[in-house]
């Protein structure tokens, strides 16, 4: 509460101790009750306040994009990894690709804290590739990284390769209940789900993704709490080898990532 009110004045956390005898204007009093209603509603804070944190940025969010879940960051964390581990000279850049990059989390993430990657971004969304492209603008990251708009592979060339593939899908089951509670109710609803059984996106993902990676590439998805098995499955039955499972720090299964055979 303490931050949210330093916000919409203006003041640091240290002016609200040493400024609390000052009176706030009717103006203020009236924008903080409407505030107050807005939360009350069950609106997301990262939508109302328009910032979320995610890994080591900020990022703008709006009602036309997933708010970053501290979940994803795990993502981040290997893709990093390995992009790390490919031992590129310095005039060398890896590329990575994010299906999906809605504000640009993954992608701007990643290229923030890599020296030589770049990062070409898909998502279907225009409003959601205007709020990334702008992220990217705040960030300086608009030389590392690149936005299409599209379906999945579709904006890409045929002859593009990439040294990692990361995603973070809609999963989430058409009749799951949660899709009707909390902040999920004021998310994009295509962001969080395929209006299916959850697991259209890995399908296309993994079909498609061996024409994409460069030898030796990396795949590397987000899931749901209760995916990974079956998922596991289908990237086998899709050539990859290698499959990894990653838990977040809850402990549950979270990401899977895997190489081609």
């Amino acid at each position: 509460m303490t931050h949210l009110i330093s916000q919409q004045l203006g003041w640091s956390k240290s002016a609200l101790i040493s400024r609390d005898q000052e009176s706030l204007s009717p103006e203020f009093v009236s924008a903080w009750q409407a505030f107050e209603q807005r939360r009350l509603n069950g609106e997301p804070v990262a939508y109302m306040v328009g910032v979320k944190g995610f890994y080591n940025i900020d990022l703008h969010v709006a009602p036309g994009v997933l708010i970053p879940r501290p979940e994803t960051e795990l993502l981040v964390e290997c893709s990093i990894k390995h992009l790390e581990s490919l031992n590129k000279g310095p005039l060398e850049k890896s590329q990575a690709l994010d299906l999906g990059t809605g504000s640009g989390a993954i992608a701007l993430a990643i290229a923030k804290n890599t020296q030589n990657t770049f990062v070409t971004a898909i998502d279907m969304s225009t409003d959601a590739l205007k709020i990334a492209q702008h992220n990217a603008q705040q960030l300086e990251l608009s030389d590392r990284v690149s936005f299409l708009q599209g379906s999945w592979f579709e904006p890409l060339k045929e002859d593009d390769r990439f040294d990692l593939i990361a995603s973070n899908p809609p999963y989430i089951r058409h009749e799951d209940p949660h899709l009707t509670e909390g902040d999920l109710r004021f998310e994009p609803i295509d962001a969080l789900t395929d209006h299916h059984d959850g697991l259209n996106p890995y399908r296309t993902i993994f079909k498609e993704s061996p024409s994409f990676l460069k030898p030796g590439g990396l795949l590397i998805v987000e899931h749901g709490y209760d995916q990974s098995e079956v998922l596991s499955q289908l990237l086998k039955n899709a050539g990859f080898i290698d499959i990894q499972i990653h838990f977040d720090l809850a402990g549950i299964a979270r990401a899977l990532s895997a190489k081609l055979g």
